[in-house]
């Protein structure tokens, strides 16, 4: 009689746990408070979908009561991704866009991926011999930025091939978003240089050129980060949400991008307006022009391909109301193209063959800081040793 009520107890707990039905409903929750099962109804037949959609699946746990417990039943909602490949791909892997597996919204060419490849190549390749021959070490920044879209265009030759393997796609949309934001650090260096080279008091508005260089490269840093934050969240097997997501966070990164690039102009037109003056004084150093336009041309450049990504992803993805993303062409004017050009200048009107001089080398960061920690200490030794002067001529 002691073990009667916990063995009675036990025993309606398994049988409790054995009548717990667990299935799935697709059309709907059908669950039913006791353990009797009911007729399924037939599905009526619907069009087989095609694309990305969501779907809703029910978990249905089945109630039961019996003389020592009762359990209720209960059913859980499930809203979930899904696929169904309705197109067969072609020898390249390439399906309708829309469709499921669809990596691309147009047909890509592997000719211009190829084509472009080899002038980002050749491209990055002059800039490394020209940093070798005027032995500008900054200049592994610009070769960043050719290596990056050298590479993005290579991926993306062969995901021409590979049309369902989303991680070529996705390498490629990556780097070919990123690869301009080494492009715009690198005219943010130069320009501080410039400033170092050719003004007297190598500064601007009070701010060294070293300092200003570095501010700006750290802010272009800020809008790397945001950007690649975005670029990876809308990637090309990433839910519809998660893409709407990543499209404006990416958006909010290239309008931080565009605003520093709109100061950074602002000072460069500073300086323009500066050296002119020297240069009627006649007290200026010359040459000046031809670097300064390159990097007028080149931030242009990247602003033109700034307002086309922005027009392409905010404008939509109906194709009739907005071509840009389902037409292959646009990305190779208003993206590749000003790229291509924007790096190319830079091999025309290398900074190494213009920067030359005692004042070509302009001190970092860590020199900069002790610079200006060795003048602090001056002052105050000076302003010490004026104290004990005033102090002896006192008592005199």
């Amino acid at each position: 009689m002691f073990f009667s009520r916990p063995v009675i107890a036990l025993v309606g707990f398994l049988s409790v746990t054995s009548a717990l039905v667990v299935r799935t409903d697709d059309t709907g929750p059908t669950a039913t408070a006791t353990s009797t099962p009911t007729p399924t109804p037939t599905p009526t037949p619907t069009a087989v979908p095609t694309g990305v959609f969501l779907t809703t699946k029910f978990l249905t746990v089945a109630g039961h009561t019996d003389a020592h417990a009762t359990v209720p039943g209960h059913t859980i909602t499930l809203v979930l991704p899904t696929c169904i490949q309705t197109e067969i791909p072609d020898k390249n892997g390439f399906v309708p866009p829309g469709t499921c597996h669809a990596l691309y919204d147009f047909y890509p060419s592997f000719a211009a991926a190829v084509l472009f490849s080899v002038l980002f190549g050749v491209v990055t390749a002059l800039h490394i011999a020209q940093a070798a021959k005027y032995k500008t070490t900054f200049c592994w920044v610009i070769i960043m930025a050719c290596f990056w879209e050298f590479s993005s265009f290579v991926t993306r030759a062969i995901s021409t091939k590979y049309q369902q393997n989303a991680g070529l796609a996705l390498v490629s949309q990556i780097l070919v978003l990123i690869a301009p934001l080494w492009v715009n650090a690198f005219d943010y260096i130069v320009l501080g240089r410039m400033i170092h080279f050719f003004l007297p008091s190598h500064s601007i508005l009070g701010i060294s050129g070293s300092l200003l260089g570095i501010v700006f490269v750290m802010l272009d840093v800020v809008s790397f980060v945001v950007q690649l934050i975005g670029g990876s969240l809308a990637g090309p097997t990433a839910p519809e949400s998660e893409v709407f997501k990543g499209i404006h966070i990416y958006m909010g990164g290239i309008g931080l991008q565009q605003f520093f690039i709109v100061i950074f102009l602002g000072l460069a037109a500073r300086l323009h307006g500066q050296l002119r003056t020297l240069e009627r004084n006649g007290t200026g150093k010359k040459n000046w022009r031809p670097l300064l336009f390159t990097l007028y041309a080149s931030l242009g450049l990247i602003t033109i391909r700034i307002f086309f990504r922005l027009i392409e992803f905010s404008a939509g993805k109906e194709a009739d109301k907005n071509p840009l993303p389902f037409h292959e062409v646009y990305f190779y004017v208003f993206e590749a193209v000003p790229m291509l050009i924007a790096l190319a200048a830079m091999n025309v009107v290398h900074p190494g063959s213009v920067l030359v001089g005692p004042d070509a080398d302009m001190p970092g960061l860590r020199t900069l800081l002790c610079g200006r920690r060795r003048t602090q200490n001056v002052r105050m030794e000076w302003n010490g040793m004026e104290v004990k002067n005033k102090a002896a001529y006192s008592r005199v």
